[in-house]
């Protein structure tokens, strides 16, 4: 004689996230069933902005886990987090902290965070800075604006201004990343750059720079001038905002 499986069922099998779902060849009962298929139309249909943030976050998981009603878990993870952003972004470490995130969830989460950097990133790579600062700002803030710790990177544009290289050069901790003006004017050479946009975040979220950062970027700066490279900019970006150091007449 078969047995029979229901929801409330405690001998169900445990995913790897620790969470009871529906057993492998089982029939998944059709208000999961149906309730991904009128999400996935609603989303073809209407995109992105059809759905609120929840939904968008459960079609993320519904790949990850395959088998189970997810919408309680995109909901947990939206209180911890806040937005779906801020879920997408989220570092891994808390991410496991988690109830019901495994190592599926988890890649599924990072394969969408690292597809909206390589779009962002399309929008200016090869393109004149000057004619698209603003999708520069953005891809500055969806790469860098909720790292855990301090990042510097450099984009190097060529005599046209137009951005033929970014690199990471540093990570640092929670307050400080290691910079060597000498390593910068170095890897311009190297990629026959002629001007330069440094950029780093602050994870306490906001962009006010410190002595160090002043000090720093007025090095580089002198190191630059010395090769006849032109340093545009050093942005600071922040969680919600950013400070441009040209803006504020800080070079």
């Amino acid at each position: 004689m078969s047995q029979r499986y229901s929801l409330q069922d405690q001998s169900l099998p445990l995913l790897q996230n620790g969470v009871p779902a529906v057993p492998q060849g089982a029939r998944l009962p059709s208000y999961i069933k149906d309730h991904r298929r009128r999400l996935r139309e609603r989303f073809m249909k209407g995109g992105a902005t059809a759905l609120p943030d929840y939904e968008l976050l459960e079609l993320v998981l519904f790949r990850a886990i395959p088998r189970q009603d997810v919408k309680p878990l995109a909901r947990r993870l939206l209180d911890r987090f806040g937005t779906f952003n801020g879920v997408i972004t989220a570092p891994i470490a808390r991410l496991k902290e988690s109830h019901g995130v495994g190592d599926a969830v988890i890649c599924e989460l990072k394969i969408v965070e690292a597809a909206a950097q390589r779009l962002a990133q399309s929008r200016v790579l090869n393109k004149r800075v000057i004619s698209s600062w603003d999708a520069l700002l953005d891809y500055c803030q969806t790469s860098m604006a909720h790292l855990d710790t301090e990042q510097f990177r450099i984009l190097f544009l060529d005599t046209k201004n137009t951005l033929i290289a970014d690199e990471a050069q540093a990570k640092g901790t929670v307050d400080h990343v290691p910079v060597y003006p000498r390593e910068v004017v170095k890897r311009a050479l190297e990629l026959n750059a002629s001007a330069l946009i440094l950029v780093h975040n602050h994870p306490s979220g906001d962009p006010t720079p410190s002595q160090a950062d002043i000090e720093m970027t007025l090095q580089i700066q002198d190191a630059c001038q010395v090769m006849s490279i032109t340093l545009h900019d050093h942005l600071i970006v922040g969680q919600s905002r950013h400070l441009s150091f040209r803006s504020e007449q800080l070079i």
